[in-house]
């Protein structure tokens, strides 16, 4: 039976797939801060080449990836599809189990698909450097690897828990020649304004990217993980195809189970864009749950409009029984996921089971995003009984939503 599915280098694609062109309506419009009027190209210039905003606004299903950037990710792409056979075996399900592994890329996670992309337009407009956020570090490390790849200086501002508890993610920041500080930081207005409030603030993705846009960059909301695998297919669910596109998230960060559907602020301090997406509203403040990259206040823009619109679903878990997949997959497969990966693992044992509980056996993929191998400070916090489960209680998500901004539309 076959455990690895590899593809050559020449299938590496040579376009990206736009779902705009499947919808079955447009998205909402994204809104100026401050008119709270659909915003322009004129508007997102200062933050984004011209290249990226054309994309953005495009209705065409294909977008040609230019020969550079292709040559880039030839570095680690095409990523290999795995069917998990022993982790089957060690769940005892009939159901059959596949992961896209995108650990093998030099950062260790999915997120160098994109930002190689992002780097080389940017350079190409003739931008120098680039500031961005980062949670848990893997969009930061994949940032300073396609910057050192097209010549940019790249800052970073990572969420001081995650500064904290992940000091190799920086080490590898610095390998590449990025700068890094831990967010909020006293190097912006935006930080400072945050630390005067609460000196002992721990970060959010929300603050960084508050910091990020003072010093010029459009940055990623949460999603990208999600979007990667399973846009392809809610083109296939949008045409007539029978398939589930489940979306996992911690109980502690619950955006997509308990957020309202809204136009909100995509940075803490108010200063992005406005988009409607799920949100638990731009001034939530979540707990300090090891995995960093899903301590963020909303969800992407079309990642919200399928679920409102009932084409994907999304479930919550808590850290502890995540980290408990993650063990049992790690201890069957070999791979050490992140903790941010753990969530996915621990939504397929629960389809499996599912599976078998009605007498089905079923094809069950997810995205294994990213290696582990800067978390193990988290699997130790786990095998010594100190990570605690928190679920965001409904009430505190009801007064996080008041600071929503009103919107007229």
């Amino acid at each position: 039976m076959t455990t690895k599915y590899l593809l050559s280098e020449d299938q590496i694609p040579r376009a990206w797939y736009n779902i705009l062109a499947d919808l079955r309506s447009p998205p909402a419009p994204v809104l100026h801060p401050g008119t709270k009027q659909p915003v322009t190209p004129d508007d997102l210039a200062p933050l984004f080449p011209m290249a990226l905003i054309e994309q953005e606004m495009s209705p065409e299903r294909e977008i040609a990836i230019p020969d550079a950037i292709r040559g880039a990710l030839a570095l680690w792409r095409p990523t290999p599809l795995h069917r998990a056979q022993r982790f089957e075996r060690a769940l005892g399900t009939r159901s059959h189990i596949y992961y896209k592994y995108e650990g093998v890329s030099p950062p260790g996670s999915h997120k160098p698909n994109t930002a190689v992309a992002q780097a080389y337009y940017n350079a190409q407009a003739g931008v120098r450097r680039l500031a961005t956020e980062t949670g848990a570090g893997q969009w930061g490390s994949s940032l300073a690897f396609a910057g050192a790849l097209f010549g940019l200086k790249v800052t970073v501002y990572m969420v001081k828990v995650s500064y904290e508890q992940k000091p190799y993610r920086r080490s590898m920041m610095h390998a590449w020649g990025a700068e890094v500080f831990a967010s909020p930081s006293d190097r912006t207005q935006a930080g400072r304004s945050i630390l005067a409030k609460d000196p002992s603030s721990s970060g959010s993705l929300g603050m960084a990217i508050s910091e990020a846009v003072e010093v010029v960059i459009g940055c990623h909301g949460g999603g990208s993980n999600f979007s990667g695998i399973a846009l392809p297919f809610a083109r296939d669910k949008l045409h007539g195809k029978e398939v589930r596109l489940l979306a996992a998230e911690p109980t502690s960060c619950p955006s997509l189970t308990k957020g309202r559907y809204a136009f909100d602020f995509g940075d803490t301090v108010g200063m992005t864009p406005l988009v409607k997406m799920f949100t638990l509203g731009h001034e939530f403040m979540p707990p300090s749950i090891h995995a960093g990259g899903l301590r963020y206040h909303g969800a992407a823009p079309l990642v919200s409009k399928l679920l409102d619109e009932k084409i994907i679903e999304a479930v919550a878990y808590p850290q502890r029984a995540c980290f408990d997949a993650a063990v049992t997959f790690a201890r069957s497969e070999g791979i050490i996921a992140a903790p941010e990966t753990s969530h996915a693992i621990k939504a397929a044992i629960e389809e499996a089971k599912r599976a078998d509980q009605e007498g089905r056996t079923r094809v069950i993929l997810f995205n294994l995003s990213g290696h582990g191998h800067f978390d193990l400070g988290a699997y130790d916090a786990y095998f010594a009984g100190k990570l605690e489960d928190f679920d965001y209680p409904q009430e505190a998500v009801e007064r996080s939503l008041r600071s929503l901004p009103a919107v007229a539309m």
